[in-house]
């Protein structure tokens, strides 16, 4: 009879403890304004049928504000449903990084393409400019030349009239050209003397180059 007694007492409490986790798992909810007995029960992880009978409801479509109805769920799902919700707001800014991110690169693109655009912009403006240098040099080369050949000209006249010498005598003809007095206009200096034998030289001859060519021609220029 003990031994009885005893599992008798143990199945009590058994069955007691199994009550009392169906009584901790049961909650009341009190309705509010628009809710529904489908979304409480999507709130409390449980069915509409499951709330209807706890209820006895005629009606799962007739609930009052205010009305206690008794619920056999948790509130799992609307912790699940916060996770989501938490989880989908914390992706937002990585989205929203990301887009910034590629609209940094884009901005980046665009900046090195419009450099590139301009450094080649640049290079083909710098072009012309040096052909233009290069074109200077030989055009100076060239002067240069073309009055090396006047001076060596002129130089050349010089040294078979008077040995180059400015105060040189023959005659009417006098100076480093041998020029007549009347061109000279009693002016002797030396630097008369060069003005008037480059302009003699250029209405007469257009250059020294050319006097020369007659002096060897006719031995006088």
């Amino acid at each position: 009879m003990k031994i009885k007694n005893a599992l008798l007492s143990t199945a009590a409490a058994t069955a007691s403890l199994f009550a009392i986790g169906a009584t901790a798992q049961a909650a009341t909810v009190t309705v509010k304004a628009g809710d529904t007995v489908s979304q409480i029960a999507l709130d409390h992880n449980t069915t509409v049928d499951a709330i209807q009978q706890a209820n006895h409801l005629k009606d799962v479509n007739l609930i009052l504000v205010g009305q206690q109805l008794e619920v056999n769920g948790d509130d799992s799902a609307t912790t699940t449903t916060t996770t989501t919700t938490t989880t989908t707001q914390t992706s937002q800014p990585a989205a929203t990084t990301q887009s910034s991110s590629q609209t940094t690169n884009q901005a980046s693109q665009s900046q090195t393409s419009q450099s590139s655009q301009t450094q080649s912009s640049q290079t083909q403006t710098s072009t012309p400019a040096a052909k233009t240098t290069t074109q200077q040099s030989t055009s100076s080369t060239s002067n240069y030349s073309n009055n090396s050949s006047e001076s060596a000209a002129k130089a050349w006249i010089a040294n078979k009239e008077s040995g180059g010498s400015y105060s040189a005598r023959n005659g009417q003809y006098i100076g480093k050209y041998q020029l007549s007095s009347s061109y000279l206009n009693g002016d002797y200096s030396a630097a008369n003397q060069e003005r008037v034998a480059n302009n003699y030289v250029a209405s007469r001859y257009g250059s020294w180059a050319n006097a020369k060519s007659h002096w060897l021609a006719n031995n006088w220029y």
